[in-house]
This record gives structure tokens, sequence and C-alpha cells, in this order.
């Protein structure tokens, strides 16, 4: 189930693998530029749904489509100048932009706000698999809690309070992975790419961007104001 890869050298061979898991509805674990991720095609509703399975998160801001550039932002979001330019300054990196969707993206991916989290991450592995793949991935945080399969807990999770972050995002670090082998433990997962990295147990930034202010959900890696 583990595939090594060098970042900086990926073998096309195991970027065509981990495409046509992802074509035919796999879930691929990830490492990113925070902790690791675990990702479906944007394409596929198989994929979609064995993730919503695989998290037990009922609340969609918990979800990100990962993307290879910003112009990929533009055909699922609506995205002004004045966002463009935030969004160009920081991506890509540990930050996640809340931006309304456009079309058919909330039927594509079933969500129940038309709004959606979009993000480019700073690491080559993910960059590398959009680009094989052809499509972005919808992702979600990958999660100690897979592995046992009790979601319980998360599905109970609800808004804290109004203050300015909302807490319910922030996952304990201590339910986040390390290693890649330690992902082997999650049975639904059809393929892990391990570049031999020990990766931070952090989180990225979200910023809602869809009201007229800036608005900070969570605090992560990305500094914000930045």
């Amino acid at each position: 189930m583990i595939e090594y890869v060098t970042p900086g050298n990926i073998d096309d061979r195991i970027l065509t693998r981990a495409a046509a898991v992802l074509s035919e509805g796999g879930l691929v674990a990830l490492p990113s530029d925070t902790t690791w991720i675990t990702a479906c095609s944007f394409h596929s509703r198989e994929g979609i749904r064995r993730l919503r399975r695989l998290s037990g998160e009922r609340d969609e801001r918990h979800f990100t489509l990962l993307c290879s550039d910003i112009s990929q932002f533009g055909e699922f979001c609506s995205l002004d100048n004045s966002r463009f330019r935030v969004i160009k300054r920081l991506a890509p990196g540990p930050y996640v932009f809340i931006l309304k969707t456009l079309g058919g993206t909330g039927k594509a991916l079933g969500l129940r706000r038309p709004e959606l989290g979009v993000r480019i991450p700073n690491h080559t592995v993910p960059l590398a698999v959009i680009k094989a793949g052809g499509a972005p991935l919808y992702s979600i945080t990958a999660k100690q809690s897979m592995r046992s399969g009790d979601t319980d807990e998360f599905r109970r999770h609800e808004p804290k309070g109004d203050g300015e972050e909302t807490e319910f995002l922030r996952i304990p670090e201590e339910d986040l992975f390390e290693s890649a082998w330690e992902l082997e433990g999650i049975d639904d997962l059809d393929l892990i790419l391990d570049g031999g990295e020990d990766l931070s147990r952090t989180f990225s930034t979200i910023l809602d961007m869809t009201g007229d202010e800036i608005r900070v959900l969570r605090r992560g890696a990305g500094p914000w104001p930045a």
C-alpha cells in the first residue's frame, strides 16, 4: 500500500498508479506542507462518498479542494481581483481559502453551503498527483481516529462560541500523524505516498473570504495578517 517517492523526482510510474487509483474511486494519503492528508479525485463520486464515510465529518468545512494553481480556483469558486491578490501573495502555502462556489461545484460535491475551502499546498507530492490525474483533489486531514474506525467523537463536533475563530475546526494535535507507516492502520486507504519525511503536527490557517472582510476560522502554520 505504501509507495516510496523522492519528492523532487517522483517516478512517473508511481504518479500513473496514483492517478488510476483516484480515478477508480480510491483514497490516497499524501504528505503536505503541514500534516498528512487523505484525498480522492474531485471527479469521483465514489471517492467522495468513501472519503466522507472514512472521515465521519458532517460539516464540509473540514474538507478542502487541493489545486495545483490559482487558475483552478476560478473553475470552482468566485474569485475577484482583491481576493486573487491576497491568495497570490499567500499561495502556495499553509492556507485554506473559503470562497463562494460557482455553478455545479456545490452539486458535484454535495455541499449544503454555497462555499468551498481551496488550497495550493507547498509540497511537490500532492501537486504532482493533481497534475498527473488532471483534476483537483478533495481532501481532509488524516486522523488517528480513522485507524480504528471510531469517528463518533468527530461526528459530535459542533461550533463552539461566537468568537473570531471556529474552534471545532481545530483537531487535537495528538490525533495527527507524523510518519507514513502510521497510516497503514487506516484500512480504507488504497495508497500511501511516502516521501521519507516525518511531518509536523501542524494545521493550515483557514481564511473565510466569503464576506466583505477576511475572517480567521482557524489559526495555523500560516500567519495572519501576513
